[in-house]
């Protein structure tokens, strides 16, 4: 019997030497690194909750680890989660301590030009409000109203040049949310990955997430740049598609407790195949 390891392997060499006389400056090492190593080296946050974080007993579970099980197991090799942070992510994978990167990575023009990622997007962030629950049911509600931000974030001028609020900045993310805590504010704007990370924590009872995004900023799975047009890239793709088409990632978002996300439900309605035609 061919096992899906076996099976990918051999796929890897074939291609491997099918495309070396055309794309001399793509490499091709890294599927097959890790179908030979039997291990799976993933790069996820983690302290980001609920996408990447510790376990009671220490170790990583999240949203982002289960995506990364999915790729493991599809290759048929076992995970290895390696703790990275916003500041060192990239570096980890030029330097081949991870081979993928699942870390909240946003798909910045910058990024691209130094690590591969991939299309499609998995997840998407963006400015959105913390209010005691019932408090606020639109954008509009904030019109004239105090609202808590953090110094320096533009989100602060979104909620006040689009929405008439009267933003209260602070120095860090702990005083405005206790300000809103305290009633100094009826929310508090910021992003929208941060604000479901404190709700899941559950510090913050009786508090919600009550309107969309105002904008999607994709985060993005990353490949080493070298990889990204190669067989490890092109793999990758088709993962992050699948997790969008067979619904995954909305499978995710109920599991994890995060609010549901009309990006997510978008892309998977659009990444349908419509197969009918075998009805006929």
């Amino acid at each position: 019997m061919i096992t899906l390891k076996t099976l990918l392997g051999t796929i890897a060499i074939t291609a491997l030497t099918a495309t070396a006389s055309f794309a001399q400056d793509v490499v091709n090492d890294r599927f097959k690194e890790v179908l030979e190593r039997g291990v799976l080296r993933v790069g996820v946050q983690g302290a980001f909750k609920p996408w990447a974080f510790r376990a009671p007993e220490g170790t990583i579970q999240g949203i982002e680890v289960d995506l990364a099980q999915t790729v493991a197991d599809r290759m048929g090799v076992t995970l290895e989660t390696v703790v990275i942070s916003s500041a060192n992510r990239m570096e980890f994978l030029q330097q081949g301590k991870v081979d993928l990167l699942i870390g909240a990575m946003s798909d910045r023009p910058d990024r691209r030009k130094v690590v591969g990622i991939i299309e499609p997007a998995y997840w998407t962030s963006g400015p959105t409000l913390m209010a005691k629950e019932g408090v606020i049911s639109s954008w509009d509600d904030i019109k004239g109203k105090p609202v808590c931000g953090k110094q320096g974030v533009f989100y602060n001028k979104i909620a006040e040049v689009e929405f008439g609020a009267n933003v209260v900045a602070f120095g860090g993310n702990t005083e405005a949310k206790e300000a809103l805590r305290s009633g100094k504010c009826l929310a508090w704007v910021y992003d929208d990955t941060s604000i479901a990370a404190d709700i899941a924590s559950g510090e913050w009872d009786g508090y919600e997430m009550p309107v969309d995004t105002v904008f999607s900023n994709p985060w993005g799975v990353a490949v080493p740049l070298e990889e990204k047009d190669g067989i490890w890239g092109a793999f990758m793709s088709g993962m992050a598609y699948n997790w969008h088409k067979d619904g995954t990632l909305i499978e995710l978002e109920k599991k994890w407790g995060v609010k549901a996300s009309p990006w997510l439900a978008a892309l998977h309605e659009q990444l349908q195949y419509d197969n009918s035609y075998l009805d006929n």
